[in-house]
């Protein structure tokens, strides 16, 4: 569930302007796999890819189709092989091929030998009959308005209008099933095309809802199947309620990270204590207000922050480049982790709206919207307005909004979830609330830690040892569990020698 979209992971995936080199199409049942995409081939060798043909209309199965892309990393271990793991990365709009390559080398060697790892892009994602909605050269042109400004309120109306108007100029006929209960009717049909009778399932983030409305739509499919970083499933949080929550937990991480910056004084000079740090941020987010400085603003600057909140991989960078500005002026570090929106990440940013504003209602209301953002913003200022606007064209979607699906977990076998503490993304109650509809679940909670995705992406491993012991043995724990957080990184140590994988 993260705002940015220009992501880390190389050669993640391209839009339709790239061919599809290689790629053998089939449509109904069996999918032929052969060479991946390019950019997806060049990357993760180690993948094969096919395209799947799935109905745009699940109701009208013979009618138009929309093509998937669907990657298979093979078991490293035919004889111990027990099936398929789907694996979602989140989003929604997050490429899940190159995501399930980027993770593969992260996987437990028990995991790669026990299953053929399987990617996927969801509808309208990446290589799948991508969209998008706006030219992202001159819509997403930094910087942008300022998001807190009560001068430029008028101007983000008008842009979440420009957006939802365009979404449905350029991807009206996609705009109603771009839906979760859709996505998860293509993970059936995914495994109906593997010849498998169940699946596995590994889904972090909004994969974590994917998960829960396949298993509430197909529980006898369902073999195991891991969430972590949890999407709190209530009917009344999908999604308005959701995004407002991220903003409280992002205000708590955001004093949790300027502890850590003040924990390092020697290292970035900010003051030992966290309102040194606060102060140090205000003065150089009050300085973007009176003049940018070049493609960062205070919009730019916000969202640099919020999303360092769902990792720690850039918090050293950012605390450097806040640094730089604050005693020397020198806006350089800061201005250079601002991410150009390209297609890609504006395909990224189409799904993540198109996806929310219909699966659940939104406020109509603009005064409704500007209240919460203003009672949010007085005790958790970083994300309230800012937050606000990246899901406002849902007030103006041209699409119509459907109920979400009540979250019972009948019929399903155990399911293990796992969530740190202190989520910015999918805030810790909403994995007690998931555990609550969810019967036969189990929930590990990492202690005193906040990073989003932690089973294989935290390196907290006794967490990794409990999901790999599911996995591969089908064993839980006998009750709910709690961790001691894996460590904070360390400034002052060596850069590791593999790059951190965060979710997109």
């Amino acid at each position: 569930m993260k705002r940015s979209f220009a992501l880390g992971l190389a050669g993640a995936a391209v839009l339709a302007s790239t061919a599809v080199t290689g790629v053998t199409a089939q449509a109904g049942p069996g999918l032929q796999f052969g060479p991946c995409p390019e950019d997806v081939g060049k990357h993760y060798p180690q993948l094969q890819c096919a395209e799947l043909q799935v109905p745009l209309d699940h109701r009208d199965p013979g009618g138009e189709q929309l093509k998937l892309l669907v990657s298979k990393q093979p078991a490293r271990k035919p004889e111990a092989r027990r099936g398929v793991l789907l694996i979602n990365p989140g989003g929604p709009g997050g490429p899940g091929v190159g995501f399930a390559g980027a993770l593969a080398p992260k996987l437990p060697g028990q995991v790669l030998d026990s299953y053929d790892l399987i990617g996927f892009d969801t509808r309208n994602t990446a290589h799948s009959t991508p969209i998008t909605c706006v030219d992202a050269a001159t819509y997403w042109k930094a910087p942008l308005p300022d998001p807190d400004s009560p001068q430029a309120r008028e101007q983000n109306w008008q842009r979440a209008q420009q957006y939802a108007d365009g979404c449905q100029q350029r991807a009206g006929k996609y705009l109603p099933h771009l839906t979760t209960p859709s996505n998860a009717q293509d993970m059936d049909r995914i495994r109906e095309a593997l010849g498998e009778e169940r699946i596995s399932y590994l889904g972090y983030s909004y994969g974590t809802y994917l998960g829960a409305v396949y298993g509430q739509l197909f529980p006898e499919r369902v073999d195991r199947m891991v969430l972590d970083s949890v999407v709190n499933p209530a009917t009344s949080e999908i999604w308005y309620r959701h995004n407002l929550n991220q903003d409280v937990a992002a205000q708590h991480r955001l004093g949790m990270y300027f502890d850590w910056i003040a924990r390092h004084d020697q290292v970035f000079h900010l003051g030992t204590e966290r309102a040194q740090v606060q102060a140090a941020w205000d003065g150089v987010q009050a300085e973007l207000r009176k003049a940018p400085r070049g493609q960062l603003g205070p919009s730019e600057f916000i969202e640099t922050t919020f999303n360092a909140l769902y990792g720690e991989s850039s918090w050293k960078d950012i605390a450097e480049g806040l640094a730089d500005f604050h005693l020397r002026n020198d806006d350089k570090k800061l201005g250079s982790l601002v991410k150009p929106k390209d297609e890609l990440a504006e395909n990224g940013n189409a799904i993540y709206n198109a996806v929310e504003c219909v699966d659940a209602p939104w406020p109509t209301r603009q005064r409704e919207w500007e209240r919460d953002s203003e009672r949010l913003a007085a005790d958790y200022p970083l994300a309230a307005w800012y937050n606000s606007w990246t899901v406002a064209p849902c007030r103006f979607w041209h699409a119509p909004a459907q109920q979400p699906l009540k979250i019972t977990g009948a019929g399903l076998p155990p399911v293990l979830l796992i969530n740190s503490e202190h989520d910015v993304a999918t805030p810790h109650h909403g994995a007690l609330e998931m555990r609550r509809s969810l019967p036969s679940s189990v929930l590990v909670t990492e202690k005193d830690a906040g990073k989003h995705g932690v089973w294989a992406l935290a390196g907290n491993a006794e967490a990794d040892r409990i999901g790999t012991d599911y996995l591969v043995n089908g064993v839980l724990p006998p009750d709910d569990v709690t961790l001691p957080g894996h460590p904070d990184p360390d400034p002052a140590a060596a850069p590791p020698a593999s790059k951190t994988l965060d979710l997109p």
